[in-house]
């Protein structure tokens, strides 16, 4: 049999996760700006906020173009964040493999502390990417100010907020990690049951639309409001409106209700489950097809 050459297993992991978080965007962005625009929408109006936000951003706009402002930093920040995040947890799970002294398959707290410490780097790598995408998708074009492009909004936050502005949000998008963290936990011991019960090495199609939606559907109903309060905090009037992450939640309370923090989940889980199927489709299928020396991967 003839030997295969493959990549060192790093570089796989970073490949799959760049072009499985451009994938994803691609097909996720416009359902990623209604759902921004709704978490800083201020207004106790919560029955048909989607439709209301689509209708005025292409009135506002003037084209539907406006759907994919701020693209640009969202797939930016997509696929270097997907493409250290896998990086990241890749390495984790092998120091707890050599911490435990053995190959046997993680437990879901293994994958949850593994998980959890990747989301953490990856969060304060691409903090200052996610303020600009923030800004960009939660207004206009016209909107007085708007950034225009990454580099525009780098000079203006540098400008007039310092490197500190870069950072705004981080707290909430560290507990955010939770998310992350949760998900992982459930998603690896339901790929692994799955491939035990099928007796095969490689989770199929199928199993992987399956295993997502249950690990998305829960991880995103347990930490959502994280995200929530990390927009406000993110947009370009934060620091007038609000003076920390416990002034933003007790304002969303007080004005908005238990409801507010919630804003957005519904097209928020509409394009959240495309994207991580498509994500993780992506990655699995690149992964094996990698793994194999691009031979009978993607078959």
């Amino acid at each position: 049999m003839t030997d295969v050459k493959t990549l060192p297993k790093p570089l796989i992991d970073v490949i799959a996760g760049f072009f499985a978080g451009i994938a994803s965007t691609v097909i996720g962005h416009p359902l990623d700006v209604i759902k921004t625009r709704l978490q800083v929408d201020r207004s106790s109006i919560h029955v048909g906020g989607s439709v209301r936000i689509a209708r005025d951003i292409v009135r506002n706009d003037g084209t539907v173009r406006g759907l994919y402002r701020g693209f640009t930093p969202n797939v930016v920040g997509n696929s270097l964040g997907w493409a250290a995040f896998f990086l990241w947890y890749g390495k984790a799970q092998e120091a707890f493999h050599v911490y435990r002294g053995s190959q046997e398959a993680l437990s879901y707290y293994d994958h949850f502390l593994a998980s959890g410490a990747a989301g953490l780097l990856t969060s304060l790598c691409t903090n200052p990417i996610w303020v600009i995408k923030t800004r960009m998708l939660s207004t206009s074009s016209k909107y007085p100010g708007a950034y225009t492009s990454i580099l525009d909004g780098s000079r203006q936050i540098l400008r007039s907020e310092g490197l500190a502005g870069f950072y705004r949000g981080l707290i909430p998008s560290l507990v955010g990690v939770s998310h992350g963290a949760v998900f992982f936990a459930v998603y690896e011991p339901l790929k692994s049951w799955r491939a035990r019960m099928k007796h095969e090495a490689d989770t199929s199609t199928l199993d992987t639309l399956i295993v997502t939606t249950v690990g998305k559907i829960i991880a995103a109903s347990a930490t959502y409001p994280y995200q929530v309060v990390r927009a406000r905090l993110q947009t370009y009037d934060a620091g007038a409106e609000y003076r920390g992450v416990r002034d933003t939640m007790e304002q969303i309370r007080q004005a908005e209700g238990l409801k507010g923090f919630y804003k957005g989940m519904g097209p928020g889980l509409v394009r959240v489950l495309p994207s991580v199927w498509v994500t993780f489709l992506v990655a699995e299928k690149m992964k094996l097809a990698m793994t194999r020396g691009f031979l009978g991967g993607f078959s």
